[in-house]
């Protein structure tokens, strides 16, 4: 049998695909993954570096970078690209 290849999943994310990825890959739902990654939250902040780090080293499903070096500059442009969007919402929300 041959595993499923880990990747950020590009339909069922909520923020960068990492918990839609996994669950893929271990055929669960990706409501558990989510909610495992929140109670390792809670524990030092575990999960959110876990999250992090996974969000810059697992690929994008259909990601064309095929070395690391590429596929991590990809993440880090998508990482900007979210976090510039959060600043944004987050003025209009103070502006209104």
């Amino acid at each position: 049998m041959q595993g499923k290849r880990l990747y950020r999943s590009r339909s069922d994310r909520m923020i960068a695909g990492v918990a839609g990825g996994l669950a893929a890959v271990f055929n669960i739902d990706p409501l558990f993954v989510r909610l495992g990654f929140l109670a390792l939250g809670f524990i030092n902040g575990v999960g959110i570096v876990l999250y992090l780090i996974m969000w810059l080293l697992v690929p994008n499903e259909g990601s064309v970078a095929v070395e690391a070096r590429d596929q991590v500059r990809e993440s880090v442009g998508e990482m900007q690209e979210a976090a510039e969007s959060l600043v944004q919402r987050v003025r209009n929300m103070f502006n209104s």
